[in-house]
């Protein structure tokens, strides 16, 4: 799924287009949670404790953040919710029977709630976890900014250490991974947190299938580009996918999933009927690990 996001005169909203029909009736108005009850989608995003406002229109999304709140960290958060809502199965307003411009169907509702309900939590001894989120925080979280990525940790489960990734952070995760098991050799492995979700889809014939595809057809090509795409899961006729590095942000990415990823899988995989993106793509301007001049270190060096 790609949403586009729009300025607008006021700079402390953002209007947000899911290239889809979002409420007809429009615009309604909230300005609080108390008003939102009655729209799952506004209430949503009044989770966001910085969103101070939401206005549903014809065809976008409309979200005031609070005065403090900086757009750079706000507004991933703000996409993960809209994009969660029209893959979820729920109506825009409780007294709509199907989701606007969805397909309906109530097994997506249960399919979104299954990323929330099962993500890890950790384990690890709290003096780890500190030092893992102290490493991440004042030494790679500025190296990863300064190429348009960004990186949070997430949770330390066992030997593992979860983070929360995005843009160039994917293509540096080996650098990042060496680095934390330098400092804490008591970890094993580094990975995305969505990577950590079980994901049972994966292990069925048709996850099998995509799986192949990407790995023996499609990423052997995007990876001239610089590019990657990572299978998230399979759920029924549903395949999640997750852009990453050059592909990630890329002016040409709905043309690339539609014409190309999309119709590989589905042509190797006829079961599949939908193809969703869950990529970030407007987090960051530069979704590209750029090292320096004359092949010079990383910035994690």
């Amino acid at each position: 799924m790609f949403i586009q996001t729009q300025a607008t005169n006021d700079p402390e909203t953002i209007e947000f287009l899911p290239g889809r029909e979002v409420y007809p009736q429009g615009p309604l108005a909230f300005h609080s949670p108390q008003d939102a009850r009655k729209s799952p989608l506004a209430h949503r995003l009044f989770e966001l404790e910085q969103v101070r406002g939401v206005q549903l229109n014809g065809e976008s999304v409309a979200v005031t953040k609070a005065p403090n709140a900086e757009w750079l960290t706000l507004k991933p958060h703000v996409l993960a919710a809209i994009m969660q809502h029209f893959t979820s199965g729920q109506p825009v307003m409780e007294d709509e029977t199907a989701p606007a411009g969805g397909k309906g169907g109530g097994t997506a509702a249960a399919e979104a709630e299954d990323y929330k309900v099962e993500e890890p939590v950790s384990d690890a001894p709290q003096e780890l976890i500190d030092q893992v989120r102290e490493l991440v925080e004042t030494r790679i979280h500025p190296a990863i900014s300064q190429t348009g990525g960004d990186i949070a940790f997430h949770s330390f489960v066992g030997s593992t250490v979860n983070l929360r990734l995005e843009g160039s952070a994917f293509s540096m995760l080996a650098q990042i991974e060496n680095m934390l098991r330098h400092y804490v050799p008591e970890i094993e492995k580094v990975q995305d947190v969505m990577d950590a979700i079980p994901k049972p889809g994966l292990e069925t014939p048709a996850g099998q299938a995509v799986r192949e595809v990407l790995d023996t057809r499609i990423n052997p090509a995007v990876a001239g580009h610089g590019g990657h795409i990572s299978l998230i899961d399979v759920r029924g006729p549903r395949v999640f996918l997750r852009l990453e590095g050059g592909c990630q942000g890329c002016g040409m990415a709905n043309v690339t999933l539609k014409q190309g990823v999309e119709a590989e899988i589905k042509r190797a995989v006829p079961e599949i009927e939908e193809i969703l993106d869950v990529t970030d793509h407007a987090s960051g301007t530069n979704p590209y690990f750029q090292p320096g001049k004359g092949g010079g270190a990383s910035p994690m060096a």
